[in-house]
């Protein structure tokens, strides 16, 4: 490795036109995040870096041809598992889309694996032409109401803090234990404040006097709101406000209205859980950046928030800018409307050309298989025939409602049908079956409650992707259907499966701790190509995804009502509810 000193006077020579920079990118129209003008001139790179802009000469020369240059864009929060590929075939997808860099969360495999899941995803994520950097989980397990494979207490985590590409804590969502004053999520707190790192948060369903302890304790940024009051509330109170638009979750057009010139750099554009072939054909932020284009933000402005907005909040100061001194992340845009990407630059390298990406950017070989080795397989009791029924007194009971592309879901008590002393799944009255069964420690817990709003008029679908615990997810029409998905996810060591009849039509293995695939990012999307025809097969709803939808059916720090391995939970009390009301 070179000196720093050599590589700095190396720097300031080309600075000051003494050598040739490696690089020059000419004729481009620079999208200044600073000042939000456009101005021009060359961009003179030497070693990855930005040495000036102004009239340069180097060794090699790109010519913009007069398009816009901006910086490489930023996802602020995300979960790379919930893309259920390995962070080198991320790496190839976000990239095409203009990302650059990412602040990955690796709550979902640290809920399986513990501190084995953190190192696989630091490990997994090394020496990539994408910049990964890490947010350590803050909640595992995200409550005491569900079984989780691990527990992470502030010790664990304390390790952590010494990795270069590890930022911080990420979203704190156990608000309760904040406000109850509890050590050890206080105690993971001030770990994060005594080693000068960034601690985000998830303040779901949080007023604003509840906002007050959060923000008390050091938390500023929140990804959760849904509602333009909710929103205001984060910025008044000094949060960096994230706007989520990802495949579940989609609150941009929402919260748009509360973007002002004077507040828009509070503002970042984050996509939190993307599925594999949504980011593929839709894109990652290089897609809410064209959402709030069309619905009328100034392009500057969008693109702020996907690059020096980001940058600034988590205490990057070499990216997110196309600036003297800042990483020579670079995209090439045929224009400001569209956000069409023409050339990824990456450290001064073209990654993609005319969409294409350069595959000598890339290490021959992806080893996440073999760090796979250090995760747990599925470990759960064998199923019995009675597992599913719900035994009924009454035909009056809580049920979990779905809220179309949104992790919210509401309570409501409703009249359902009763055969022989045992709740009925209802294709007529959309009220299904379903269950979360523990699949780390064997406890043979099962959770069961009904569910409506899926539309599904026969089958069953399965996932080991659950959040936050991660356990077996199913829901049916009837329990034989819904055994079957269940086995078939089994037999793979994780991942989808869809059931019809007698077969099991569709899957998708997740081997990597049921959560990541072990193929390539174009058969993951062929899969999930085979799987959304099945679901046509059993008649779900196509204005929202059945999968991502079922999978945060689970997640208990969410309102209104979820399903954990012990039950149904009710948000609003943070407690288990019988299924009868």
């Amino acid at each position: 490795m070179k000196n720093y000193m050599d590589i700095l006077k190396k720097r300031i020579k080309v600075a000051k036109k003494e050598i040739k920079a490696d690089c020059v990118v000419k004729n481009g129209k620079i999208v200044n995040v600073f000042t939000g003008d456009i101005t021009e001139g060359d961009i003179a790179i030497v070693d990855g870096f930005i040495a000036g802009i102004g009239s340069y000469e180097g060794e090699e020369i790109i010519d913009a041809q007069g398009k816009f240059i901006a910086p490489g864009f930023i996802d602020g929060h995300m979960h790379i598992e919930s893309t259920m590929l390995t962070p080198h075939e991320l790496s190839k997808v976000l990239l095409q889309h203009g990302v650059t860099t990412v602040m990955a969360d690796p709550h979902e495999i640290a809920n399986v694996a513990g501190t084995d899941g953190i190192n696989f995803m630091l490990k997994a994520s090394e020496e990539l032409p994408l910049d990964v950097f890490i947010m350590l989980p803050s909640c595992v397990p995200a409550t005491s109401f569900g079984s989780s494979g691990a527990i992470l207490n502030s010790e664990d985590l304390k390790t952590f803090y010494s990795h270069p590409r590890v930022l911080g804590l990420a979203e704190v969502m156990d608000f309760p234990s904040i406000a109850n004053l509890n050590e050890g999520m206080l105690k993971k707190i001030a770990d994060a404040h005594s080693n000068k790192s960034i601690i985000d948060g998830h303040a779901a369903g949080l007023s604003r006097e509840e906002l007050n302890v959060y923000v008390a304790a050091g938390i500023y940024a929140d990804h959760e709101c849904v509602n333009v009051d909710e929103a205001k509330d984060r910025l008044e109170l000094g949060m960096y406000l994230m706007i989520r638009e990802g495949t579940a979750a989609k609150e941009l057009k929402k919260l748009l209205p509360v973007i002002t010139p004077r507040n828009s750099r509070r503002c970042i554009l984050v996509t939190d859980d993307k599925l594999p072939d949504d980011l593929i054909t839709e894109g990652s932020v290089d897609h809410n950046v064209r959402v709030a284009i069309k619905e009328g933000l100034d392009p500057v402005t969008a693109i702020q928030m996907v690059t020096i907005n980001t940058a600034e909040f988590f205490g990057l100061r070499s990216v997110g800018a196309v600036a003297p001194g800042y990483q020579a992340d670079l995209l090439i845009l045929d224009d400001l409307e569209s956000i069409l990407i023409d050339k990824v630059i990456k450290k001064g390298k073209c990654v993609v050309d005319s969409g294409e990406i350069n595959k000598s950017a890339f290490k021959a070989e992806d080893i996440s298989e073999n760090l796979a080795l250090m995760l747990p397989k599925i470990n759960m009791k064998a199923l019995k025939e009675n597992d599913f029924e719900i035994p009924l007194s009454s035909d009056i009971c809580n049920v979990i409602e779905i809220v179309p592309n949104s992790l919210i879901t509401y309570h409501r008590v409703e009249k359902v049908d009763i055969d022989k002393g045992k709740f009925n799944p209802s294709i007529i009255k959309d009220q299904l079956k379903m269950a979360v069964i523990e699949r780390h420690n064997a406890t043979g817990n099962i959770g069961l409650g009904i569910v409506k709003g899926f539309g599904i008029k026969n089958g069953a679908i399965a996932t080991t992707v659950a959040h936050d615990s991660h356990n077996i997810v199913v829901v049916g029409t009837s329990d034989e259907e819904m055994f079957l998905a269940v086995n078939r996810l089994k037999e793979m060591g994780g991942g989808i499966a869809v059931a019809s009849g007698k077969e099991v039509v569709a899957s998708l293995p997740l081997a990597i701790g049921g959560l990541m695939s072990e193929n390539s990012y174009l058969e993951v999307q062929e899969q999930l190509r085979t799987l959304n025809q099945a679901l046509g097969v059993i008649g779900a709803h196509k204005d929202f995804n059945p999968f991502l939808t079922l999978s945060f059916l689970t997640l208990p720090v969410i309102p209104e009502i979820k399903l954990t391995d012990e039950g149904l939970f009710e948000f609003k009390t943070f407690s288990h509810i019988e299924v009868q009301a």
